[in-house]
């Protein structure tokens, strides 16, 4: 049932399970093979990080950056994120920095769920991540490249116009929303719903979807466009690059956060590298910030939802 996912339990604010439950959304969780990886030297010497976190970093042996390519771990079946075909705009961000640091990109595709960094990117199977969440425990990370939020979806037909969770309309909506599918690690749309009392008109959409499909997250968008939903709350990259590809208009608005709520809907999006790759760190940021204009235009060309950067930030590590 699904009221079961939108337990109110005190365990779900915990820092956490807080933090579980927000990166997850951010890559899709779409499955995918190991295809590739390379192999490259390490040494038992423990690399460690800023002294900043609520949970101690994982301990990390020190593996080289390769001088040869740039080093990506992506999803081979993740649009708008990427493809093994190279179509997302991850792969078009990689490609750009790949350029800037005149090496070629090679990918090690695998999928995305849990246990995807501890796998990749501290194996040394890659010495970046596209688009990970800015400032969490399993990798360091660049500055952001972009900030989005959760989206408010509905047919532009219906006018409906809903910008913010407490909006009384709501109550009397037929609402999607995305899910992980385990009870302690649901989106943040789900629980500030729960919140507010909204549970028994709310339909829940796996963020996995059939992976033996294309666009496995593109069901809860599909859901609008059908009727069989008359809203839904998104991840805005998923739903500006899939709303536009539907044969009827969508409406998509930034979901406006009440002064007081509990959980993030905006973030932002970084490159993860891993902990103690400092001098490479700086070179990205430095392409993020030589670049920013080229990046933003990308990112419009697959009608990502951008936002600005939010004034009062959540801690990834747990609280505020």
């Amino acid at each position: 049932m699904f009221s079961r996912f939108l337990n109110q339990n005190h365990a779900f604010r915990s820092g956490i399970l807080q933090k579980q439950l927000l990166i997850l959304p951010f890559f899709g969780l779409a499955l995918f093979l190991v295809l590739t990886g390379s192999s490259c030297s390490t040494a038992n010497q423990a690399v460690s990080a800023e002294p900043k976190h609520y949970i101690e970093p994982p301990k990390q042996k020190f593996i080289p950056v390769s001088t040869t390519a740039f080093r990506v771990c992506a999803d081979p079946n993740n649009l708008p994120f990427s493809n093994q075909k190279g179509e997302g705009f991850e792969n078009k961000i990689a490609e750009l920095i790949g350029k800037k640091l005149g090496l070629p990109v090679e990918y090690t595709w695998f999928a995305q769920r849990r246990g995807f960094f501890r796998n990749t990117l501290r194996e040394g199977r890659c010495d970046a991540v596209i688009g990970a969440p800015e400032k969490f425990e399993r990798a360091d990370s660049t500055d952001p490249y972009y900030y989005s939020s959760y989206v408010f979806v509905s047919r532009k037909d219906k006018k409906l116009n809903v910008a913010s969770f407490d909006d009384p309309i709501l109550q009397d909506l037929k609402i999607g929303v995305q899910m992980i599918g385990d009870d302690a690690l649901n989106t943040p749309p789900a629980h500030l719903l729960a919140d507010r009392g909204i549970v028994q008109n709310v339909v829940g959409y796996s963020v996995y979807g059939e992976y033996t499909e294309p666009n496995p997250p593109s069901r809860i968008i599909n859901a609008v466009a059908n009727k069989d939903v008359d809203i839904a709350v998104v991840w805005g990259p998923l739903a500006g690059y899939f709303a536009a590809r539907q044969k009827v208009p969508l409406d998509i608005r930034p979901v406006v956060p009440a002064a007081n709520e509990k959980l993030p809907l905006v973030f932002g999006i970084s490159i993860a590298v891993r902990f103690g790759d400092d001098e490479f760190k700086q070179r990205l940021n430095q392409i993020i910030d030589d670049d920013r204009k080229e990046i933003t235009r990308i990112l419009d060309q697959y009608h990502i939802p951008q936002v600005p950067e939010p004034s009062n930030k959540f801690d990834m590590e747990g609280g505020k």
